[in-house]
């Protein structure tokens, strides 16, 4: 009897330890929730730029594109190595409003194409992501989370200045 409760309060010891390193990793529902939303942001743009570089029409908004390419997907990375160290599972593609604004892209050719990209990819969607990582960089509760925003948003912010140059300043 001693010796299953010797075993019994050694189980326990390593459950409770394990939950205590568990609960240190946890994040909060918002927390969690800013990490899945930076994912998409990178994963979106990602894409559309992707797709410009083979349906631009405009070197420079082909020179765009890859910078959009190349910068978030290294952003994506950052978001998914502090999602792993937290436990989260990140969702594995963007969003429906992103897929549907991505369909809409997909149909445009030349001239439209280059024009739309900038507008939606370029400005509107880098305008929600610096307001949403601004907004993540002040709340989260989480550090490593509170400092991936802020370490995004200059590069969001770079992006949405060439963006609006690019679209005539809008």
């Amino acid at each position: 009897m001693t010796r299953q409760l010797k075993t019994l309060a050694l189980a326990l010891a390593g459950a409770l330890a394990a939950g205590a390193a568990l609960g240190a990793t946890s994040l909060s529902r918002t927390d969690s929730d800013a990490l899945q939303s930076m994912a998409q942001a990178n994963m979106a743009e990602v894409e559309a730029g992707q797709m410009a570089l083979k349906k631009a029409q405009d070197p420079k908004v082909k020179q765009f594109a890859q910078m959009m390419v190349d910068d978030h997907s290294a952003g994506l990375k950052d978001v998914q190595q502090v999602a792993q160290s937290k436990g989260v599972t990140l969702p594995t593609e963007p969003n429906k409003g992103q897929k549907s604004q991505a369909d809409t892209l997909s149909k445009l050719e030349g001239a439209s194409f280059d024009r739309q990209y900038m507008e939606k990819a370029g400005v509107s969607d880098h305008t929600k992501d610096h307001d949403e990582l601004r907004t993540i960089s002040k709340n989260a509760k989480d550090t490593d989370v509170k400092n991936l925003a802020a370490k995004m948003l200059p590069v969001v912010d770079r992006h949405l200045a060439e963006a609006k140059r690019m679209a005539g300043g809008k």
